[in-house]
């Protein structure tokens, strides 16, 4: 599952996104509102964590443009402001839950999935290529010769290539979007993770691969 989340404390926003990627979240970190929308506007998201204030916009009003673009993603404010009145603005503006600073991690998560629950159910838990599933709730690689259960950052890069099919990914967005903006991790430890991918894709008997643009990245093909 697929989060953004907007918090301009970059402190809080590691620390934050570190707790969602151990629960298996793939998360987009930015640190300003016009960021977030402009992240809105090209990517897909299950949900969304806004903090309200934050430079450039306030989440309050990436809230009011993202629904009234459409957008119905679940929102979370994620805030220090504790006030009735900003919290009725919030849920009034189109959020689907508030949750104040300070707060307690397993509340955070109960809120995310509280807030994700309906899409989630509504969609599909499985993606498809070729004779390849990856069961998104179980975290399984599925194939004619068998199953694995993959770890958390081989999950999340078999999602990205799977919900983008033939379409090439950057060795830069997976760092970028898997290991955070500011990961001291250097670059080749994405080319170890699309090697561990490629054994299991072998092992399962799938008729995907993993093919590499040299320099650039990497994207799915299934063999005719």
């Amino acid at each position: 599952m697929r989060l953004l989340f907007a918090e301009d404390e970059k402190s809080l926003s590691k620390a934050v996104t570190a707790i969602l990627v151990k629960n298996n979240y793939s998360v987009d970190a930015v640190y300003d509102g016009q960021e977030a929308l402009d992240y809105l506007e090209t990517e897909n998201y299950d949900g969304v964590i806004l903090d309200v204030m934050m430079p450039k916009l306030d989440g309050i009003s990436v809230l009011k443009r993202m629904r009234a673009a459409g957008n119905k993603t679940p929102v979370l404010m994620l805030t220090a402001k504790s006030e009735i009145d900003d919290k009725v603005l919030g849920l009034d503006s189109g959020a689907n839950d508030y949750l104040t600073k300070p707060f307690a991690t397993k509340e955070l998560l109960a809120r995310i999935r509280a807030m994700t629950r309906t899409t989630s159910v509504q969609t599909d838990s499985n993606l498809h290529a070729g004779n390849l599933t990856l069961n998104c709730s179980g975290f399984e690689l599925i194939g004619p010769k068998g199953r694995f259960k993959l770890a958390n950052k081989e999950f999340q890069m078999l999602e990205m290539l799977m919900r983008n099919p033939h379409k090439l990914i950057s060795t830069e967005s997976f760092m970028d979007r898997i290991w955070g903006y500011e990961s001291e991790t250097e670059l080749n430890v994405v080319w170890v993770y699309i090697s561990y991918l490629r054994k299991k894709l072998s092992s399962v008997g799938a008729n995907v691969q993993i093919k590499a643009q040299r320099g650039i990245g990497y994207y799915l093909e299934v063999e005719s």
